[in-house]
């Protein structure tokens, strides 16, 4: 399948290009700056592009199966921007006809209980919590479309490096915790739940969490 990826060259966005490539998938990377994308694959194929300025990207992504983005605010210092590039896409991916989106959320905005959000504890870092907000706002433009095929992925609460191990479990609205009261996922086996549902095609127009 041919998948169009916002984002490649973030953390998350890279673990999601390798597995994507890994399972035969043709790749279209929109980056910024081809540069910080060291990666060479016959199927991967590179173009500058801002999300912002569709002009830069729509022909690029022309007729993908699927578009992916992993994006964030952290580099510009602007973490409404994440809003903002959702409702871009939102509007013109239809336009290169590219009917479905797959959008990497964040845990802030998951249930850790009836009513209240993760990032309504007390504890959670209010140096996340603009980017929480953000992401937030960004499900609530998702749950409002009814052009766009949609799906928001939101990982655990702790995302980490570590092993491929290909497990995981799929919620909805709600954290999951594993037995010792833990919510966490490595980010390669997020980037396996990702292109899970990506070819499962299984869950159009909601949110999904994954964890172990």
């Amino acid at each position: 399948m041919k998948l169009a990826l916002f984002g490649a060259t973030g953390h998350i966005g890279h673990a999601i290009l390798d597995e994507a490539l890994a399972r035969g998938h043709e790749v279209v990377a929109i980056v910024r700056d081809p540069a910080r994308l060291d990666r060479r694959h016959e199927h991967l194929h590179v173009s500058r592009g801002d999300v912002a300025q569709p002009s830069s990207w729509l022909d690029a992504v022309r007729d993908a199966g699927a578009a992916l983005a992993s994006l964030s605010g952290r580099r510009d210092g602007d973490a409404d921007s994440i809003a903002r590039n959702a409702g871009v896409l939102l509007e013109q991916l239809p336009k290169a006809g590219v009917r479905r989106l797959l959008w990497v959320g964040g845990a802030g905005s998951l249930e850790a209980a009836p009513g209240v959000r993760v990032m309504d504890d007390p504890a959670f870092p209010a140096e996340w919590k603009p980017e929480a907000q953000a992401q937030g706002r960004a499900l609530d433009l998702f749950r409002a479309e009814r052009a766009l095929d949609w799906t928001y992925v939101s990982p655990a609460a702790l995302l980490e490096d570590g092993e491929r191990s290909g497990r995981y479990r799929l919620g909805g609205d709600q954290l999951l915790v594993d037995g010792e009261g833990r919510s966490r996922i490595s980010v390669a086996d997020f980037a396996v739940a990702v292109l899970d549902q990506i070819e499962r095609d299984d869950a159009g127009r909601r949110r999904v969490t994954a964890a172990y």
